[in-house]
């Protein structure tokens, strides 16, 4: 299964990437009670605690920020629901400013339809667009390094 969400926004790419740098809005990402439990240079290790399909648990993400700007994630996967779950947050420039898009792409369990996972994963999409959409909103446009600070 692969879903993708494209938006555009009014600021240039550096401050998009600049923004996705930062701890807090990996921290926002995802609903629920989320930390980071690792860093290692470019890269970060998030835990969560959510509520879906009716149980609870936590999901552990690693995020790699590439040399081009872009973010890629992977899901530890526990094997209740996904073999693999993979993605990116890729900026691209545009004349009026920037264009997201947030790709995920995963393998089900084989005892797990895709179409049960299909309407969660596309709410996470809707979530992190919007957590993004509203940080990009009341961001600082001033300049940022890789860990987030002015």
């Amino acid at each position: 299964m692969q879903l993708v969400t494209r938006f555009n926004v009014s600021q240039p790419r550096d401050d998009v990437v600049a923004l996705l740098c930062r701890d807090e809005t990996l921290l926002g990402l995802f609903p629920g009670e989320t930390e980071i439990i690792a860093r290692d240079g470019d890269s970060r290790t998030t835990r969560t605690h959510y509520r879906a399909l009716g149980r609870e648990g936590d999901a552990t993400f690693h995020y790699t920020f590439l040399m081009d700007g872009n973010v890629a994630f992977e899901k530890v996967c526990d094997g209740h629901v996904w073999r693999e779950l993979a993605g990116s947050v890729v900026v691209d420039e545009t004349a009026e400013g920037a264009v997201i898009a947030i790709e995920m792409s995963g393998r089900t369990k084989t005892l797990v339809p895709e179409f049960t996972i299909k309407g969660p994963m596309e709410e996470q999409l809707a979530h992190m667009s919007a957590a993004l959409r509203e940080l990009l909103e009341g961001a600082d446009s001033g300049a940022m390094d890789r860990n987030g600070e002015s």
